[in-house]
């Protein structure tokens, strides 16, 4: 097993171990985030010589991204909660927004930024990236944190970057081919966008040197259908990769031998999995929401964020590499508020994506709720590639509504085939749910009615 592990001693340290690791870093993190006036006014009732276990993690109030867009909207464009002068930063990043939203920013330290490259960097290795390989960025390097950190890693590591930038698909597909890529960095959906290109422009993915695909961003990597499907059309193996503009590191990745998990990367971030409702722990093995901290972020400090992401949570054994890293089954299953309550049918996006990823016959697709004479509805509109006989669409858009009808205890789809070219390409994170129902509470408490 030598050289399987960045880190050897903290990625197979036993439990005791860990606990008092972690434990050192809250402490540290609490009393760094404390000499910050608006932080001491939120942890005004813990004190640092109180934190004497994990347990007493459960004193500290959560964060939450409004919280957050209330600080920076009060005191712009940072927010009272930045620990440091902005002259130290090295980046400045941007979350991808919401409509109608103004994004968050967050600033990156030197120390900040390389803590979560070498978070990443652990990730890729565990993976299998090596200094020999050749990895392709293929996305545009803009604000949004992207894949920045990805490729600050990959440096670290020793690998050779190829940053594709801003260009067309097909000069993308042409790069990789020409730089003897032996690693692709996208998102899911813009996997399946090259697949067609190249597809389009006589290119086999397969017989190119491509070994290994890695995608952020969005569920997918974790969906078997849709893991299953890239594997099969660029003939290399899929790596899921968990991480966020507010943290900058990687809280989770594949190892080289598991498969539908992911491990938490437990010695960068101390992660919970609580009710979305109550917010009390729930059992191991239960579906509940994923709250982060981060230990090595000190420009704003990341404690008890609620990150809306839907988890299982595992112990390490499930995975034979080694790690006593715990294991998140899946990957991210879901977001709280993506769910879509449909006449009291809990749907997730990602478990849709299951069913029509499924079908070869599906290039793109996408969820719409809507009220129609005071009920709700749900439709999934699907897109076809031009090689399927028009006389085949209807035969699948039946196939569909059954598969996800019998995933959700019965509930109707209306599944309708749409023509080609009308859904968007996605290159950073797709957006395939439209909830176009008026304002309503929802059963997370949330409200509805937007695109999410």
């Amino acid at each position: 097993m030598d050289g399987e592990y960045w880190n050897p001693r903290t990625e197979t340290w036993d439990a005791e171990s860990k606990r008092r690791w972690q434990l050192h870093k809250l402490r540290e993190l609490v009393g760094w985030a404390k000499q910050t006036p608006w932080w001491r006014r939120r942890l005004a009732s813990v004190e640092v010589e109180s934190l004497r276990s994990l347990d007493d993690l459960r004193r500290l109030p959560f964060l939450t991204r409004e919280e957050i867009r209330q600080d920076q909207e009060e005191s712009p464009p940072f927010g009272a909660g930045l620990t440091v002068d902005p002259s130290w930063a090295m980046t400045r990043h941007e979350t991808s927004g919401t409509s109608g939203r103004r994004p968050l920013a967050f600033l990156q330290t030197r120390r900040d930024w390389y803590w979560g490259a070498y978070a990443w960097a652990q990730a890729l290795w565990g993976f299998g990236i090596r200094p020999q390989d050749v990895v392709y960025l293929a996305f545009g390097y803009g604000p949004f944190i992207g894949f920045w950190g990805a490729h600050y890693a990959l440096q670290l590591i020793g690998c050779t970057t190829v940053a594709g930038g801003a260009q067309p698909s097909e000069a993308r597909v042409r790069q990789i081919l020409a730089t003897g890529a032996t690693a692709l960095v996208a998102t899911p959906s813009y996997l399946f966008r090259l697949a067609e290109v190249a597809q389009d422009l006589g290119v086999d993915w397969r017989t190119s040197k491509l070994r290994y695909l890695l995608v952020a961003g969005e569920p997918g990597g974790n969906i078997p259908s849709t893991r299953d499907q890239l594997e099969e059309r660029f003939l290399a193996r899929v790596g899921d990769f968990i991480g966020m503009t507010e943290t900058a590191g990687i809280a989770a990745f594949t190892c080289q031998r598991a498969r539908g998990y992911v491990h938490i990367a437990e010695n960068y971030f101390l992660e919970e999995v609580i009710d979305p409702k109550s917010g009390e722990p729930v059992p191991v093995g239960e579906l509940g929401e994923r709250v982060t901290t981060a230990f090595g972020l000190g420009s704003y400090p990341i404690i008890r964020y609620r990150t809306g992401d839907l988890v299982r949570r595992l112990p390490h054994s499930g995975c034979d590499c080694g790690r006593t890293f715990d294991l998140y089954h899946g990957g991210i299953l879901g977001r709280v508020d993506n769910l879509l309550v449909i006449r009291g049918v809990n749907v997730h996006p990602s478990g849709v994506e299951a069913v029509v990823r499924a079908n070869p016959a599906v290039r793109e697709f996408r969820v719409v709720a809507e009220t129609v004479q005071g009920r709700d509805e749900i439709r999934v509109e699907w897109e076809p590639y031009h090689s399927l006989p028009e006389g085949q669409l209807a035969s699948v858009s039946r196939e569909l509504a059954a598969q996800l009808a019998e995933r959700h205890e019965g509930l109707r789809f209306a599944v309708e085939a749409v023509s080609p070219g009308t859904l968007p390409v996605w290159e950073l994170k797709a957006r395939r749910v439209v909830d176009r129902r008026p304002p309503a509470v929802s059963a997370m408490g949330k409200e509805e009615g937007r695109v999410p």
